[in-house]
């Protein structure tokens, strides 16, 4: 009998200490919950939205403003993307204003590059619409060696005209752009100047070649057949065996080319993406200013001047 009283009584005491227990572990979620939940949001809110982006560059007005057209031209945007395969937003353009700016009033060149129609870029807040994905560029000069830039990019629904803005990619991809283009002008300019000092010492020997007077065809090979001993340390060995008309081709040659087939574009800068200033038939004639690893900068026979690809040039017959 008393056994019979007994089972009861701790079938009770177990079922009221796992009551306790599972409202203890949920007091417990509740509580590790409230604590995670402040976390969450402070580690959510390090991301800054609409900050844009100020950079003091260290390169003169003019060159930065010739980097931020180009890269205003070159029709994508940079740091965003529609889908996951892409790797930025191509149809850009150029455009003079922007809903969702407002008006300048500061010193300094604004520029707008605009996608219209874009589809949720990443990188903005909460976007999740259709509408129009805009940078603006602003160039304020700092002195003469010295600019400030300033980037900033914003989204606009298209249905609600409600402005969302970015977490900073798309300033800093757009500025990383510009950067590159400025470096690259710079070791053009670095190369020009060797390009320069080389062909001013090649016209100095061509003039003082063609400057000289010919000598018979005895006396000249009676000179060549016994030389002096200063002259055999100092002579070039090109110079016994050509004329200096034949220099002068050889010269040229060196420096002149031709466009292959079926013609190629002539561009403002030498990048891929840059703005195509026209298109060179096959057979045009150019002639080398600068050189560089891959892009040569021309001028043609009507005065034109820009960049083509190596790839896109053979040597004149």
């Amino acid at each position: 009998m008393r056994a019979s009283i007994s089972q009861p009584k701790t079938l009770g005491v177990l079922a009221s200490r796992t009551s306790l227990c599972l409202r203890l572990l949920a007091l417990l979620a509740i509580v590790v919950s409230l604590a995670i939940q402040p976390a969450l949001a402070r580690e959510k809110d390090t991301t800054q939205y609409g900050a844009g982006l100020i950079v003091n560059v260290p390169f003169p007005e003019s060159e930065v403003t010739q980097a931020v057209k180009e890269v205003i031209q070159n029709g994508i945007i940079r740091g965003s993307k529609e889908y996951e395969r892409d790797q930025y937003i191509t149809g850009a353009e150029v455009e003079t204003s922007v809903r969702g700016f407002p008006a300048w009033q500061e010193t300094g060149t604004v520029f707008y590059k605009v996608r219209t129609h874009a589809l949720d870029p990443r990188n903005f807040k909460e976007s999740g619409d259709v509408g129009t994905l805009a940078v603006r560029y602003v160039v304020q000069p700092q002195g003469d060696k010295n600019t400030v830039l300033r980037i900033d990019a914003i989204f606009v629904e298209d249905f609600r005209h409600t402005v969302h803005p970015s977490n900073g990619s798309v300033e800093g991809a757009e500025y990383k752009d510009i950067h590159d283009h400025l470096e690259a002008l710079n070791a053009l300019k670095q190369e020009a100047a060797a390009v320069g000092q080389r062909s001013s010492v090649n016209e100095k020997l061509l003039r003082n070649q063609e400057s000289a007077p010919s000598l018979p065809a005895q006396n000249r090979a009676n000179s060549e057949s016994a030389p002096s001993p200063a002259k055999e340390e100092m002579a070039q060995p090109t110079a016994l065996t050509e004329t200096p008309q034949e220099q002068l081709k050889k010269l040229r040659r060196q420096v002149e080319r031709v466009v292959k087939p079926p013609g190629a574009p002539l561009k403002a800068s030498p990048f891929r993406s840059a703005k195509t200033l026209t298109s060179l038939p096959s057979g045009t004639e150019v002639l080398i200013v600068i050189a560089t690893p891959y892009w040569l900068g021309v001028e043609t026979h009507q005065g034109q001047h820009g960049w083509m690809s190596r790839d896109d040039l053979e040597l004149a017959p």
